[in-house]
This record gives structure tokens, sequence and C-alpha cells, in this order.
């Protein structure tokens, strides 16, 4: 017949191991086997014990002798498993990594997890695996585009320190044109959101007409000066200029940011300018549309209200725009810019390093 251990507790274990049957935040499990150690120092046997706290009797027993042996320390931690030999190698994982980044499929541009286990005589499963332990994603590709503006620095600095230290007494607008909108009316109405369901909408649809979205953003307090225009030719870029003239105080001076589109420096923009010296012209090195503000606010909208909006004509997309520009300027949030100059010129400096290695 076997005899439990006897567990017998000085004040300090019996506190720690009271703290451990408690405390929230402590694993169930652990806290189940405190309670073991706790009961049988009460004198209960291990049936008694296996009722009260719902475990088997030999788990009880197997618990009870482990903190015999190994103390407090003995219940936080189980014991270690032998377990199944793993069938990935860490020699097969640097082959399968070496692989996906080094090779590639014949007839195809990347790997799928069933391609390069064929190939390597693996399990599409090991694949996965490996792919996540090193956090490759060949199934992923992310766009970039270098700016080649022999004054990229120049004008990043220039837009940056716009953002970062605004000029005393000036307004600095973010403006740009957001063209072809597409009022598209979708041809057979869309089944709402549920449970366990998304929201759905049907892939085809009708062109109503488009519009263009040109839009003026206070880099201060994040409101917005806009209009809609059948096209974006520099007649409706002029006349964005005079809506931004009428709707900004006269005495204040305003520093606009734009990119490096034609419109923006047509003749007649540029006589009318100099009519108007109040407003001065930043513009953005080309190929570098991110660093103009105004981009974030067209995602927004373009997200929030067009993208999964369906609209019976232009007049009623105009309309669904106006609406949120409005709600919009009820509360407006500024977009807060946080890069500095330096940091973003040596982000570049390195990927023009990583291309040229590529390239060689």
């Amino acid at each position: 017949m076997r005899v439990a251990k006897q567990v017998e507790l000085d004040a300090q274990a019996e506190r720690e191991l009271r703290i451990l049957a408690k405390r929230r935040r402590v694993e169930a499990r652990v806290q189940q086997r405190a309670n073991v150690i706790l009961l049988a120092a009460k004198g209960w046997q291990n049936k008694e014990i296996a009722g009260a706290v719902k475990l088997d009797r030999r788990q009880v027993a197997l618990w009870r002798g482990r903190f015999v042996n190994g103390g407090i320390t003995a219940l936080l931690h189980d014991a270690p498993r032998s377990g199944r030999v793993p069938s990935v190698t860490p020699e097969i994982e640097s082959r399968v990594v070496h692989t996906t980044l080094h090779e590639k499929p014949a007839a195809a541009t990347h790997w799928s997890t069933r391609r390069l286990a064929a190939h390597l005589g693996l399990s599409a499963t090991a694949i996965r695996r490996v792919w996540k332990r090193n956090g490759l994603k060949p199934h992923l590709q992310e766009t970039f585009k270098l700016s080649r503006d022999r004054r990229f620095e120049q004008k990043l600095v220039d837009i940056v320190g716009l953002y970062l230290n605004p000029p005393e007494h000036a307004l600095v607008l973010s403006c740009d044109e957001k063209s072809q909108i597409q009022a598209l009316n979708r041809t057979q109405p869309g089944l709402p959101l549920k449970r366990g369901r998304a929201g759905t909408m049907t892939h085809d649809y009708k062109r109503n007409g488009t519009t263009t979205l040109f839009a003026a953003l206070n880099t201060l307090d994040g409101k917005v000066i806009s209009m809609c225009q059948d096209r974006h030719r520099h007649e409706e870029w002029l006349k964005f200029l005079r809506l931004i003239d009428r709707q900004t105080p006269k005495h204040v001076q305003l520093q606009l940011i734009v990119d490096n589109y034609a419109t923006h420096k047509h003749a007649a923009v540029q006589a009318w300018l100099a009519k108007h010296p109040r407003f001065v012209m930043h513009f953005t090195p080309t190929s570098a549309s991110w660093l103009n503000m105004v981009e974030r606010f067209f995602r927004d909208i373009s997200e929030n209200r067009i993208k999964r909006g369906s609209f019976t004509s232009v007049a009623e997309l105009e309309q669904a725009i106006a609406q949120y520009i409005e709600h919009h300027n009820t509360n407006p949030k500024p977009f807060i810019w946080t890069a500095s100059a330096a940091d973003i010129l040596a982000k570049v400096t390195r990927a023009k390093a990583a291309v040229a290695a590529v390239g060689r």
C-alpha cells in the first residue's frame, strides 16, 4: 500500500502558496497545484484532494511528490518532455531559406509552399512553418519609387521644415488634386454585414462619369478647403487658388506644398501668383508625392466614403464628398509629421545602395 508523502509548510511557504492560489494573473494550472499542496499540508488524503480540486488522484500524488522534492519552484513549470524528433533540421531549414531567397522556380516568378515543397521533397506545412519562423512572405510584393530629382535633398529639407517648424504668421497648406474619381453605381444592391459574414457588393458596375477633387489641407489644424471640378487644367487650378484666397485671412502668408504637375507651373498660374505675393509655392521632388500630407487625407476619404459607395450620378458623388469634408471640418484632427529630413535621407540612401547592389 502506497503512503502519500507528508507535506509540511513553514509560514513563508504557506504565504507564497496562498498567493499563487488566489492571484488572478497566475495560470489556472499553477493555482490548482498550489491548492493541492495547501490541502495536503492540512492532512487531506489524495483522493479527497482530487475531488476538491477536480484532478485525477495520480496527478495529485505527482504534484505532491514534486513539491516535497523541489519546493514551490517545481510547481511553476512542467517537466521537460522528450517529444517527437523534429522533421526539419537546421540544415534543412537553411536550405529552404536559401532556396526561397536566391532561387526561382521554373516558369514562375516566386515560390509557393506547394511548389517549393515539391522541389525540396518536403511537406507544404513544413515550408510554411519555416517561412513563418524566418519572416518570409514570397506571395507578397511591395512597391517603391526612388526620386531622381537633382534637388531632392533641398526640396525635402524645405518641406519637412514646414511640417516640423512652420513659420510664424503663415498658414502651411498641403494642396493637390484627386483626379478621375469615378461615380460608380453597382448593378445590384450589396448584402449587409452580419455575424459570420462580411458585407458584400457586386464586382460589376455602371460608370456615371468622373470628378476631380481639389483639396488644401491646413497642416496646423487639419481643416480642408475643397472644391470639385469636371477637369483639372490650369484654369481649374486657378479657380481653386482664388477659393483659397477668399477663405483664408488676408493678412496671413500662405505656404503651399504642391507636386510637379505641369498645371501648377503654367504661365497663367505664374502670372497670377506674381500678383498675389502672399502665396509662396513649395514643390515636392519628382516621384515623391508621399511628401505631400494631403495624400493622407485623400486615402481616408477614398477608404471611408468613396471606395464602397454607389453613386447614380456625378452630382451624387460630389455631394457625398462635400458631406464628408463638412463632417471632417466640424472636428478636424491634424496629421502629425514625425520623420526628420535626416532620417528620410538616411533611408533613401540605404534604398539607393540596395538598388545599386541588385543592379550589378
